[in-house]
């Protein structure tokens, strides 16, 4: 039997981290964990209903939310065989993690990125510079780190004993890059597969501010250097 455990950080994404729950194939998964960033609305209360386990980090950053999960995880008397990520605001299709986690199981790849650029996006659901940082960044992983990644999308899965050796760190914006260098530098077996994308719910606190995507971009590219 193959356990996969969901984790998913969340901050005051009340209107719909029970929309995401409700449309994770609960055939496929284990737990789904929502890790409350230290929000000022609903989400935990929403996510509870939902039949999620929530967790709560005070300390803001997309990386803390991650890292709760994964020691969450680490404890558990069975450990999850394959995690996935995923974003409590909307824009990904959970129905799609049938498609995300099927390379890992099928033909054992350690990690799977879902491609944003490789599927359909809804017109908006990402901004112009979303759209050249990911392009931006995934050239110079090519360049620097000789692997075509297409997307830093946030849907991915990776099995939990390869994610523990990656010694993830970023406690912030360079969580998804920090672990896709780390990934080739690991050697593990990547894939990408496509998934869709539409307009969030709410209100973005990376993209959405000037403040936010400046500093997003700084990491990004920080990360590309720091890992050389």
């Amino acid at each position: 039997m193959v356990n996969i455990d969901v984790i998913i950080p969340a901050y005051n994404e009340e209107d719909s981290i029970a929309l995401v729950i409700k449309e994770i194939p609960k055939a496929l998964v284990r737990e789904i964990i929502v890790v409350d960033n230290n929000s000022k609305d609903k989400t935990t209360e929403n996510a509870k209903d939902a039949g999620a386990t929530v967790l709560s980090e005070y300390q803001q950053g997309y990386g803390y939310a991650c890292l709760k999960g994964i020691n969450y995880l680490f404890y558990k008397k069975n450990l999850p065989n394959i995690v996935v990520f995923l974003d409590g605001d909307y824009s990904d299709f959970p129905g799609e993690m049938n498609e995300v986690v099927e390379p890992i199981i099928a033909k054992n790849y350690d990690m799977v990125i879902g491609s944003r650029a490789l599927g359909n996006r809804e017109k908006g659901s990402m901004t112009p510079q979303q759209v050249f940082g990911n392009w931006l960044a995934t050239r110079m992983m090519r360049i620097f780190y000789g692997f075509k990644y297409t997307d830093l999308g946030p849907f991915r899965a990776i099995k939990f004993d390869k994610l523990l050796k990656l010694g993830m760190q970023d406690k912030t914006y360079g969580w998804t890059i920090e672990m896709q260098i780390k990934a080739v530098k690991h050697k593990l077996t990547i894939t990408e597969v496509p998934v869709n994308y539409k307009k969030r719910i709410g209100f973005s606190k990376v993209s959405g501010t000037v403040k936010g995507t400046v500093m997003a971009g700084i990491k990004i590219i920080f990360a590309i250097f720091k890992y050389l």
